[in-house]
C-alpha cells in the first residue's frame, strides 16, 4: 500500500478549503443581489413590503419583483418585526377589503364623476382614487401592491376633498389638498372630485447645443475592454458606455441621457418634481424635512427618477447597468435632499447648508459631493457614481454653477449677467475677473402656485395671450384647450392688462373688480389675490437684478449680454417682461435665451473634468451680495412689486 504523504493532504485540504471560500464568497456576493424571496418567474413570493414589488397584470397573481440584480435588495425591505407585522396585517386588510368589494355590486353614481384635467370617469362608491385613475388609464405610481407603504402615488384633490375617506395612518406624512392614491377612498355622499397626478410631464426644455472634441474629457470612459472611473477600473466593457446629467429644479426636473463614447445625448426626459407634498418653495420643504418625516423628500424623488431611469433605458434598448456616472444639479436644497442631507441649516441665518460649514471651516475642500449609486439606490451600475456639483454660497446653488459652465464663464471678458428665473431666482453678474451672485427667494407664482389658475408649462397651459375688443386671444401648450396659465402667459396678461389700462401699477384693476374672466368658455380668471402674488415674486427678480447692478457699478445699458435661464424664462416675451419690471431694460438684441442652461452645464461637467476643474477654480472669485442685509432692500422691495419698468439709471444705496 502506498504510503500518503502527510504534506499532500495538507495541501489538498487547503485547495479544497479556497474552494469552499470561494463557494461561500460567490454566494455571499450573489445574496446581496439577488433576492431570496424572487422566484424563477420573477415574482416575489414575501409577506412584507419592498420597494421592488409592483401589481402585475392580473391582480390575483404574485407581485413583480423589478429588481435587476444590481442593487443590494435588502435595504428595500420594511425592517423591524413590528413593522413587517404592521404591513402584513395591512396588506390582509386590504386583500379583505378588495374581496368584500369584488363580492358586492359597487355603488355607481351616474352623476357623479373622479375628473382629471377634461378627463373624467363615473364615480363609485366603496373604490379608491387608484382605481378610478384605472379607468381614466393615468399612469399613478406605485411600488407596494396598493398597500400605502411605498408612498409613491401622491395626488393633488383639486376638489371634492370632503367626498373622501378619513387620512389613513400611511397618509399621516401628507397635508391637505395631497392624498395616496390608494388609500383615499369614494364615500356615499360625493358628487364630484378633481384629481391631478403629481407627475405631469412639463414642456421638455433642452439646451441641445452640440459638445465639441475639446470639451470631451470624461471621468468615466472606455480603455480597451475595461471601463475606467478616473483611471481606476470599475468594469469589463459590455458594449455601452452612458451617463445621465440630472437638473433638480424645485418645480421640474429634467434628466439625459448621455453616450460618453460619443458625447451625443441619447434621450430627454423631463417631469414635475415628486416633492411638491412638502411645499411650493425651498423653505416649505426645508421645514418639512425637520419635521417627523424626514427622508420622504430624499425618497420621493429617488423613487421617481428609478421610474424615468428605467423607462428611458427600455425605450432605448440598453441596460441600467450601463449608467456608471450621475451628474446633479440643483439649488442648494434640491441638491442636498438629493443626496439625503439634513438642510435645515440652509434656512437659518446665515442659510448656509452644512455642506458649505464644512467648507468654510476647512473641513472639505469643495463644496462637491461624490457618492455611490449603490448608497443612494439609484438605479445604475454597482460600482457608479453620483457628482453633486458645487455650490456658490447661501441658496446659490449648484444650478447656477452649471449656468456658468454652460456659458463657458471663465472665458468671458464682457460684462454679463445671467437670469435663472424661477422659484428661486438667482441673478450674476461680471465677467471672468469680478462676478458677483445673489439669490432672490421668488416662490412659486410664476411656476404654477398660488396663483389659483397657474400650472407648469404642461399641455393645456395658457402661454400666450393678447387683448383684443371683446377678450383675450390665447395660445395654449400642445393646442389643446385651456387648463391653466403658466409663467410665461402671466407676463404676457400683466403686461396686457397694463398696455390697456385694465389694470393700474400696483394691481388694481379697472373698475375696481375683485377679478378679471380671461377664459370665459373655460371659466380661467385672475383675481387680485393672484396679482398681489405674482407682484411680489417679481419684486423679488427686480430686487436680484437691479440691487446686484448697482453693487457692481454698471447700468443696464452697460451690460453686454443678458441670459435668461431656465424653466419658463425660455419662453418669456423679454418687451412683455421688461414693460412689468420683471427684466432688466437692457436692449433687446443683448438678450440671449440659453434654455435649460443647467441642464447643459450637467451634461458639459460629465463629459468634461477639465470643466469641472475650471468652474472650482472660478468660484473662489464669486461674491455673494446677500441683498436682506442692504439698508433700502425692504424700499425696493415695495417699488418692484409695482408693474412697470425699471430705471435705467439708479441712486446708491441709502443709508
Amino acid at each position: 500500500m502506498e504510503e500518503i504523504d502527510p504534506s499532500d493532504i495538507q495541501q489538498r485540504r487547503q485547495r479544497l478549503t479556497e474552494i469552499l471560500g470561494e463557494i461561500v464568497t460567490h454566494a455571499d456576493q450573489q445574496s446581496l443581489m439577488r433576492c431570496p424571496y424572487k422566484n424563477r418567474s420573477n415574482q416575489c413570493t414575501a409577506l412584507f413590503g419592498c420597494r421592488y414589488q409592483r401589481q402585475g397584470p392580473d391582480p390575483q397573481d404574485l407581485l413583480q419583483c423589478t429588481s435587476d440584480d444590481q442593487l443590494d435588495y435588502r435595504s428595500a425591505w420594511d425592517s423591524g418585526v413590528a413593522s413587517v407585522e404592521q404591513l402584513r396585517a395591512e396588506l390582509q386588510a386590504g386583500r379583505e377589503r378588495h374581496a368584500t368589494q369584488a363580492g358586492a355590486e359597487m355603488t355607481q353614481k351616474p352623476l357623479g364623476r373622479v375628473a382629471h384635467g377634461p378627463d373624467a370617469c363615473a364615480l363609485r362608491v366603496g373604490e379608491t382614487l387608484f382605481h378610478h385613475a384605472d379607468d381614466l388609464g393615468l399612469r399613478v405610481p406605485s411600488s407596494c401592491g396598493r398597500s400605502g407603504s411605498c408612498h409613491e402615488c401622491i395626488v393633488e384633490v383639486r376638489t371634492g376633498a370632503a367626498s373622501l375617506s378619513d387620512r389613513s395612518e400611511a397618509e399621516s406624512f401628507l397635508k391637505d389638498p395631497y392624498r395616496l392614491a390608494c388609500q383615499a377612498i369614494v364615500r356615499e355622499s360625493a358628487e364630484e372630485i378633481s384629481i391631478s397626478l403629481l407627475r405631469r410631464a412639463p414642456q421638455i426644455l433642452t439646451a441641445s447645443r452640440a459638445v465639441t472634441q475639446a470639451d470631451w474629457d470624461p471621468v468615466v470612459m472606455r480603455r480597451g475592454a475595461h471601463v475606467v472611473y478616473d483611471g481606476e477600473v470599475v468594469d469589463d466593457y459590455q458594449g455601452r458606455v452612458l451617463g445621465l446629467a440630472i437638473d433638480v429644479g424645485t418645480t421640474t426636473v429634467a434628466m439625459e441621457v448621455i453616450d460618453l463614447e460619443s458625447g451625443q445625448p441619447l434621450a430627454t426626459v423631463s417631469f414635475e418634481n415628486p416633492q411638491r407634498f412638502g411645499g411650493s418653495d425651498v423653505i416649505h420643504r426645508i421645514s418639512y424635512d425637520g419635521g417627523p418625516h424626514r427622508g420622504e423628500l430624499h425618497r420621493a424623488i429617488i423613487s421617481t427618477l428609478n421610474r424615468e431611469i428605467q423607462q428611458v433605458c427600455e425605450t432605448l434598448q440598453v441596460s441600467q447597468r450601463n449608467i456608471y456616472e450621475i451628474v446633479v444639479v440643483g439649488n442648494s436644497t434640491m441638491r442636498d435632499l438629493f443626496f439625503d442631507l439634513d438642510v435645515q441649516s440652509i434656512g437659518q441665518k446665515p442659510y448656509k447648508s452644512a455642506i458649505e460649514h464644512a467648507y468654510l471651516a476647512g473641513q472639505r475642500d469643495s463644496t462637491a459631493l461624490i457618492e455611490w449609486t449603490r448608497r443612494l439606490r439609484l438605479r445604475a451600475h454597482k460600482q457608479a457614481r453620483v457628482y453633486g456639483a458645487p455650490l456658490i454660497a447661501s441658496h446659490v446653488g449648484a444650478d447656477v454653477v452649471a449656468n456658468l459652465v454652460a456659458i463657458d464663464m471663465p472665458s468671458q471678458r464682457q460684462t454679463v449677467m445671467v437670469v435663472d428665473a424661477g422659484t428661486n431666482t438667482e441673478v450674476v453678474l461680471g465677467n471672468s475677473e469680478r462676478l458677483m451672485a445673489a439669490s432672490c427667494p421668488a416662490g412659486p407664482a410664476f411656476e404654477g402656485g398660488l396663483v389659483r389658475f397657474g400650472m407648469p408649462g404642461c399641455a393645456g397651459a395658457i402661454e400666450s395671450l393678447r387683448w383684443e375688443p371683446g377678450g383675450f386671444q390665447h395660445r395654449t401648450i400642445g393646442g389643446v384647450s385651456p387648463v391653466g396659465i403658466c409663467g410665461s402667459g402671466l407676463i404676457e396678461l400683466m403686461a396686457e392688462l397694463r398696455r390697456h389700462n385694465l389694470m393700474t401699477p400696483k394691481g388694481v384693476f379697472a373698475d375696481k373688480q375683485a377679478e378679471l374672466m380671461i377664459v370665459p368658455e373655460c371659466g380661467i380668471t385672475i383675481s387680485r389675490a393672484d396679482v398681489s402674488h405674482l407682484a411680489q415674486a417679481k419684486a423679488a427678480n427686480y430686487c436680484g437684478q437691479i440691487m446686484l447692478m448697482r453693487q457692481f457699478g454698471v447700468s443696464p445699458a452697460e451690460i453686454d449680454r443678458l441670459y435668461l435661464a431656465g424653466g419658463f424664462a425660455n419662453y418669456v416675451d423679454p418687451v412683455s417682461a421688461t414693460e412689468i419690471g420683471f427684466l432688466a431694460p437692457v436692449p433687446a438684441d443683448r438678450v440671449v435665451k440659453i434654455g435649460n442652461a443647467a441642464l447643459h452645464g450637467a451634461r458639459l461637467m460629465l463629459l468634461s473634468k477639465r470643466r469641472r476643474d475650471g468652474i472650482g477654480q472660478l468660484l473662489k472669485k464669486i461674491e455673494h451680495v446677500e441683498l436682506e442685509t442692504m439698508a433700502d432692500f425692504f424700499d425696493m422691495f415695495v417699488d418692484g412689486c409695482q408693474f412697470k419698468p425699471m430705471p435705467n439709471e439708479f441712486p446708491g444705496e441709502s443709508a
